[in-house]
């Protein structure tokens, strides 16, 4: 088979689909490898890099597109690289299609097979191909949480974790799942007073277990949100019901009667974000305000640490990837039920039953 890794063009995503590693994997299997020239230069690997474990680098990414019967990426394709898209091609990247009915329908115009990293899920129900970038994104959203409450930055001047005498800030994680837990160990670390809200009771039990008194958990119900939020001086959200659009737990009532100067940082904005206040920025502007409060909604936040990120997501991505180029997807998600999840748009139609319900799409399940 022949791969194609095309340079990410979304803003300021510097992250790219396959490292060195990747390529030796495949080409040593008998595959052919594209590379588009500088597509790894965000994350320190050269043309020569590349070249060494076996790829050959092509200019534009019309050419790889042209070329490649896979194309592997981290993020969605844009507009403009719609029309790169052929009939029968597949597509192996994140596509969080449930937030995004423009992409779908160019998607299924192009008569592709999008397999997206989000959603593929093994028996046990985890997602292993979005846990390491929820990790970075959780871990990152404390972390950018803590600059904007900086009056620098336009927050109310505080230090997380206050200091000796001063009270600390109080951090509201919404989700206990891989960003949550990340994100408020984050905030402990920092000193700061975090509460976790969960749905799942017996996820609060666990988080209590593993954080003990160093955090609050609480039953998230809109009682309980509205109390922590309105009281809050940074608000994670980190909801994730997969394939499908974020709930939206907070409201701009919410935002309003925080206090100025608090921040926002909706992690859950790449599926349509937990916040009504929140629509996705980017990298070059991050940030707007709402009633006074600052709202941080980044799409691609594990694009500003390319270098951690890609490795994480290509320690988990390239076995499937391997798997794709060796069988052939018919075959691969025949095989394996975790990559047959995965399939999201197949022969013109939606293949995942969350996206087509999110969006009023007809759902066609993968006949195998």
């Amino acid at each position: 088979m022949i791969v194609g890794v095309p340079k990410e063009i979304k803003n300021k995503e510097n992250r790219v689909g396959m490292v060195v590693a990747g390529v030796r994997a495949l080409t040593q299997a008998g595959h052919k490898v594209l590379v588009q020239h500088n597509a790894g230069v965000g994350v320190g690997i050269s043309d020569d890099d590349y070249r060494k474990a076996g790829a050959t680098i092509l200019e534009t990414a019309k050419e790889i597109f042209e070329k490649s019967d896979m194309i592997v990426k981290v993020k969605e394709p844009l507009p403009e690289e719609y029309p790169l898209l052929r009939e029968g091609q597949i597509l192996y990247t994140y596509l969080h299609l449930a937030a995004d009915e423009r992409l779908t329908k160019a998607l299924m115009e192009r008569k592709i097979v999008g397999i997206a990293y989000e959603t593929i899920q093994p028996a046990d129900g985890s997602l292993p191909l979005l846990a390491p970038m929820s990790a970075v994104a959780g871990r990152m959203a404390t972390q950018i949480g803590a600059t904007y409450l900086q009056h620098d930055h336009g927050g109310k001047g505080m230090l997380l974790g206050g200091v000796t005498g001063v009270d600390r800030a109080n951090v509201v994680v919404l989700g206990g799942g891989v960003v949550g837990v990340n994100a408020a160990k984050m905030a402990v670390g920092l000193g700061a007073k975090v509460s976790i809200l969960d749905v799942n009771v017996t996820r609060l039990d666990y988080l209590s277990d593993v954080f003990g008194n160093e955090i609050t958990t609480l039953y998230s119900n809109s009682e309980q949100v509205e109390k922590a939020v309105t009281n809050a001086d940074l608000v994670i959200g980190a909801v994730l019901v997969p394939g499908a659009k974020a709930p939206k737990l907070v409201t701009r009532d919410m935002i309003a009667k925080m206090q100025p100067g608090g921040v926002v940082v909706d992690v859950a904005v790449d599926q349509g974000g937990s916040v009504e206040t929140c629509r996705p920025t980017s990298h070059e502007h991050p940030t707007y305000t709402v009633d006074g409060v600052i709202h941080y909604a980044v799409p691609n936040m594990p694009g500003a640490v390319p270098r951690t990120s890609t490795y994480a997501l290509t320690n988990v991505t390239m076995k499937y990837a391997v798997m794709l180029a060796n069988m052939g997807w018919r075959e691969a998600i025949a095989k394996d039920e975790a990559l047959l999840k995965g399939v999201n748009i197949l022969n013109g139609k939606v293949a995942y039953k969350q996206v087509a319900v999110d969006l009023g799409l007809p759902y066609e399940p993968v006949k195998i």
